[in-house]
């Protein structure tokens, strides 16, 4: 029954005091509901998202930070406050685009939704003789069989009816295993849902986009988090028939990431190798059951593409520099790119600062949570290893920051607390500085000190301010290039309707591959993207665009057409990433616009397509 004496007017303070937190949570929601509503992202600029946004939404997102830090330090508020604030947090910033744009972001997520369309046409796997470069998609068919069942499950045309929710749904994935792993550290709420949201605000590198890659680093965390809390010294005991349940569990998460993602098991394989040569954790059947997998399925499914690439995998290892260099195309250019590329730089530079003071402040936590700070510092080396295409660099980011988010939000807090059976031994910690364990590690650490930094002598104020910066600065690091990586509804019907006629056996010509479906059909449409070409090929055709353009494309034979296409977001991928400038973008269409050997077949808004006439 209800008590009675809770309906007094006595008692109504105290409700009020406890449901507060839902003020400022509902009144920043209420703002970016509104700004949504206000926002035109019909003309965006070399700021992307930033500059289209209605006021409301920053107003938002500072009501949001300061209702969620004024939460999380009180240690009587339930962690249920917190859970909201930081799904609330999700929401306003994986969702706004999906609800702001009328089609999906990423280029690369259409080429997926190319390759999962793929699966369902052909009913099965294909090798290189049949698809050529694209074959190495059905050499790691997981990600992709997973969801062409799904399709076929919810009943819908293909992925891009559901692909554009799916930043929010993949970040979402990410909680679970976030929150395992910093229990197994700590618990101390404040500490807990700090990290959580500084890792949230941090991680605008974009591969939440509906990727492998996106539930790869999922299922890493999810190896991670059985990994710390099952098989270190004072984990779970469960005898051996326990101990098997998590090895089968374990094998399961493996083989999934195996099987879906090229990158991502090389990363966990350096993870867990760094945490079995620790004392805690030094159990390899993690360490090996992984390899295993991930040899099998490399000398097996993966060995043709492997085949090919090898040389050149071999010829970057040890090569930093180049590893982590840019190529032609892919430097920033225009005063909207350079800015939130420095945006995106200094937050993650902020993030990884605070982690270091975090180590060097907390000296507890650097030694109960040294585990974890193995698993930041794991994935460095990869540098070594290879450029994955430009991308290591941004790679390496998203694996380290699981780690350095717990260490950054230690450097938020005056004092944290680990768990409640480390208490007395922390309380000795801070005591003499020295830990009450066995002789020969002490020794070991008293050999090797590290630094300690001053107690900060901060006011309150410098914590919310601090989260409210990086939490403001996520919005131009991850939606600035929106200009590049938005396709209206009308670039993507134009497209459609080139595929719509286009033969079999046809080519389409584009100046890069940043627009929608520019992997449709490719089973039987063959693409080219001349910017991916030699420079001073690409000088030759700037410079007789027409001519040069026709040259390249005359040796499509009848019934097959040759077609050109130039939309928008090729012109903003270029424009934005230094390729091809605006007049010289502009002296290749009119070259072809003004030439007896094209013929203009479709045109709107967002761009225009040609064919190659038969004669030429």
């Amino acid at each position: 029954m209800t008590d009675l004496s809770d309906l007094t007017p006595a008692a109504w303070p105290a409700r009020a005091a406890a449901a507060w937190p839902a003020v400022p949570l509902l009144v920043a929601l209420a703002l970016w509901a509104y700004a949504t509503r206000h926002t035109d992202v019909s003309a965006l600029d070399d700021f992307g998202l930033v500059s289209a946004l209605h006021p409301t939404f920053w107003a938002g997102l500072a009501v949001l930070t300061a209702g969620f830090w004024f939460t999380v330090r009180n240690p009587r508020r339930r962690g249920a406050w917190s859970l909201a604030y930081v799904l609330g947090l999700l929401v306003m910033e994986r969702a706004t685009q999906a609800v702001l744009y009328s089609t999906p972001l990423y280029a690369w997520a259409w080429k997926h939704d190319a390759v999962i369309d793929h699966l369902l046409t052909s009913g099965g796997l294909q090798t290189a003789d049949q698809l050529g470069d694209m074959a190495v998609y059905d050499q790691w068919p997981g990600f992709f069989a997973a969801q062409a069942a799904l399709v076929r499950l919810l009943g819908v045309d293909n992925a891009a009816m559901y692909m554009a929710w799916w930043p929010l749904v993949s970040s979402l994935m990410l909680l679970l295993p976030l929150l395992l792993i910093y229990r197994t550290f700590t618990e101390d709420r404040r500490l807990i849902w700090t990290a959580v949201w500084l890792f949230c605000v941090a991680n605008w590198v974009g591969q939440d986009y509906f990727s492998p890659q996106s539930v790869a680093f999922a299922l890493h965390l999810g190896v991670i988090a059985v990994v710390l809390r099952r098989y270190g010294r004072t984990g779970g005991r469960g005898g051996r028939q326990g101990q098997a349940v998590w090895t089968v569990l374990l094998s399961v998460l493996v083989t999934a990431i195996v099987l879906s993602h090229q990158l991502t098991p090389g990363m966990l394989v350096v993870t867990l190798v760094a945490l079995a040569f620790t004392r805690r954790y030094r159990h390899w059947v993690p360490a090996v059951t992984t390899v295993v997998i991930f040899l099998a399925w490399c000398l097996t499914a993966a060995l043709p593409f492997l085949s090919a690439a090898m040389p050149d995998m071999i010829r970057s290892v040890g090569d930093v520099g180049a590893n982590v260099e840019t190529g032609y195309g892919a430097t920033p250019t225009g005063t909207g790119a350079v800015m939130t590329s420095w945006a995106a730089r200094l937050l993650s530079g902020s993030v990884l600062l605070l982690a270091l003071a975090g180590v060097l402040r907390q000296r507890v936590l650097r030694h109960r949570a040294l585990p974890l700070l193995l698993v930041a510092a794991a994935p460095l080396p990869m540098f070594v290893a290879s450029s994955y295409g430009s991308e290591m660099i941004f790679r390496v980011l998203m694996f380290t920051l699981p780690g350095a988010a717990f260490f950054a939000a230690a450097a938020l807090l005056p004092k944290v607390r680990t768990l409640a059976a480390d208490a007395a031994d922390a309380a000795a910690w801070e005591k003499d500085g020295r830990s009450p364990t066995s002789t020969t590690s002490t020794a070991r650490r008293r050999r090797f000190p590290l630094p300690s930094l001053p107690p900060l002598r901060y006011g309150a104020w410098v914590p919310p301010l601090v989260l409210l910066a990086g939490t403001l600065a996520f919005v131009p690091s991850y939606s600035g290039k929106d200009r590049i990586n938005y396709f209206p509804s009308s670039e993507v019907a134009l497209v459609q309707q080139l595929f719509d006629q286009a033969p079999d056996d046809s080519l389409v010509v584009a100046a890069n591959r940043n627009y929608p479906l520019a992997y449709e059909q490719y089973w039987r449409v063959d693409h080219y993207w001349f910017l991916d070409d030699a420079r001073h090929h690409v000088d030759e055709i700037v410079r007789d665009p027409a001519a040069v353009l026709a040259r390249d494309m005359a040796g499509v034979e009848a019934p097959a057409r040759a077609y050109f296409l130039l939309t928008q977001g090729q012109v903003a991928n270029s424009e934005m990433n230094g390729q091809l400038n605006t007049s010289q973008l502009r002296r290749v269409r009119e070259s072809v616009t003004n030439s007896p050997l094209f013929e203009r077949v479709a045109q709107n808004s967002a761009g225009v397509l040609y064919v190659l006439k038969p004669a030429s």
